[in-house]
């Protein structure tokens, strides 16, 4: 028996969820979980549907197509542990956090490589058999540094890349090759805060709380699909520092939720938003 997850994103309409029940039971294909959402305002309907059985993938596909409203986006998907590349520059909570919890199961993840642009980190990684490799950007221009960290990363064929603090805005030609696949967090409840020194600009302004994003990156910085969000209380006695040093918790606690929740195919991508079931 396998088990895979049937995403659909479509124009609402009636019946839609007879329709698609209708057609995986035609396929003797049992349901584990179901999830829907519709967006009014912009009349969109959203399905996610564990399925478990004996698949004919194509035929499932072919069917729903013939049900389905013309413009449609569905696919179906193996569950299962995804293959993970993760970017890092100097800090190591995020990866720290990343590493040991895949090594734990706590992650349905494998992380395959880590590549950064310093090599601070590789001990680290050492410590987890996991490869690490170190790209220096000081010696090349940004489009070679990008096109040195792509054939390492391509190598490895993974399904997301993660920057766990990786320090560099990537252009759109590095974006285009991995189109929702690219995850970042930032140290700022977006939209505030967007860019460098986020902490600083919190401070500066006297917030009450601080907190950290993680979303799909895009060509505009810090203003992709988020996907998870947490804050935590501060006052008026934290310094930068401080801060900084508190939202280095939200930030590792964030960014993992949002990977478990894109492994699980829990995140769908439509515009500039997300629904997450």
């Amino acid at each position: 028996m396998e088990r895979k997850v049937l995403i659909i994103d479509c124009a609402d309409a009636p019946g839609l969820i007879t329709k698609i029940t209708a057609a995986c039971f035609e396929h003797g294909l049992n349901i584990i979980k179901n999830s829907e959402f519709v967006d009014n305002a912009q009349g969109r309907f959203f399905m996610r549907t564990e399925l478990e059985g004996v698949f004919d993938s194509a035929n499932l596909l072919a069917q729903l197509q013939r049900v389905l409203p013309a413009i449609n986006h569905t696919k179906l998907v193996d569950v299962g542990k995804k293959r993970i590349v993760v970017m890092v520059t100097k800090e190591a909570h995020c990866i720290g956090d990343l590493l040991l919890k895949s090594y734990s199961g706590a992650l349905d993840a494998e992380i395959v490589a880590v590549v950064g642009n310093y090599d601070l980190l590789a001990p680290l990684t050492d410590k987890f058999d996991v490869p690490f490799h170190f790209i220096s950007h000081q010696d090349m221009n940004r489009v070679e540094h990008e096109q040195a960290m792509l054939a390492v990363i391509n190598s490895y064929t993974p399904d997301y890349i993660v920057l766990a603090k990786f320090m560099r805005v990537l252009t759109p030609e590095f974006v285009s090759q991995y189109p929702n696949r690219i995850i970042n967090i930032h140290h700022s409840f977006l939209p505030a805060f967007i860019g460098a020194s986020p902490y600083r600009q919190a401070w500066e302004r006297g917030v009450k709380i601080i907190g950290a994003t993680a979303h799909f990156v895009t060509n505009s910085l810090d203003e992709g699909p988020i996907i998870k969000q947490d804050v935590i209380p501060v006052d008026h006695s934290y310094s930068v520092e401080a801060l900084s040093k508190c939202g280095r918790d939200v930030e590792r606690s964030v960014l993992s939720k949002a990977l478990q929740l894109v492994i699980n195919e829990d995140v769908v991508v439509y515009g500039n938003k997300t629904v997450v079931f």
